[in-house]
């Protein structure tokens, strides 16, 4: 195990440095330049040397790309294009964590209400319970979370309070703690209806196995068969999930920060 972590840790940095090359070279082959994109209005040439001096373009690539790693390493970015004078990283210094709390939320409630759908969905197989989780999740599936995020803010923020029922939602920042709950279930709805499909094949899978039957023959009540034997072993599979489903919830909080106009990396890197 230690050798196989080893391993993996040794080829971690040069896959990095590849995939950081490759960026790069896609980025220098594609139309207009460092400081002008393609099809810009033109503005003039000493303006544009100037700019491009400033900010090192005018030097050869590899000393670009050498001058980049380097500044990486010590943990500078540069100043932003769009958003001069601030430096990248004071703006990632400011709305990094707010990011990564929607994200940790998110994550929280897609994992526990998407197994717990899941298990009831499993356990009531070819019931109302089991053809309801599945609609909810084929629903929350194949919706997009920024889709997902505008339907939220029609029925909650729009809507209801016209109806006379108010529930505290706006959309505008973060005022408050309800502020975080509809972007949340924005951002959760997909990777919560993944995880309810997961639980639901693992478990039936399971409850379908040979020691599920033989403890049931020996007379265990269903309760201790499901919580001793059943969830024990279906949910190992679902825990490799977490991962996959927190990178997914990361880049996908993007575009619902920009929906919810959270202060968040999302409107940043929407608008770069």
């Amino acid at each position: 195990m230690l050798r196989y972590i080893a391993n993996r840790l040794f080829w971690f940095f040069p896959t990095l440095l590849v995939i950081t090359l490759l960026t790069f070279l896609i980025l220098q082959a594609t139309p207009g330049s460092g400081v002008i994109s393609s099809g810009a209005q033109i503005i003039n040439q000493d303006v544009v040397e100037q700019l491009e001096a400033e900010y090192g373009l005018d030097q050869p690539l590899y000393r670009q790309f050498f001058n980049y790693i380097v500044n990486v390493v010590q943990g500078d970015f540069g100043t932003s294009f769009v958003y001069r004078p601030q430096s990248v990283g004071s703006i990632i210094e400011r709305t990094f964590p707010i990011s990564l709390q929607l994200g940790i939320y998110a994550t929280v409630l897609a994992v526990t209400i998407g197994m717990a759908l899941g298990i009831v969905s499993a356990l009531n197989q070819n019931g109302p319970l089991d053809y309801f989780s599945v609609i909810l999740a084929v629903i929350f599936y194949s919706l997009p979370n920024f889709v997902m995020g505008f339907v939220l803010i029609l029925a909650f923020v729009v809507y209801l309070p016209r109806a006379g029922i108010e529930l505290g939602f706006n959309v505008g920042g973060l005022q408050s703690w309800q502020d975080w709950i509809l972007p949340t279930v924005a951002l959760a709805a997909t990777p919560l209806a993944t995880i309810a499909r997961f639980t639901r094949s693992s478990v039936i899978e399971v409850l379908q196995s040979d020691y599920v039957r033989v403890a049931r023959a020996k007379g265990l009540r269903e309760n201790k068969v499901v919580t001793r034997h059943v969830l024990k072993n279906a949910l190992i599979p679902i825990v490799t999930l977490i991962g996959p489903i927190f990178a997914a919830v990361a880049t996908g909080s993007f575009f619902v920060e920009a929906v919810f106009n959270i202060p968040g990396m999302g409107r940043y890197y929407v608008e770069s």
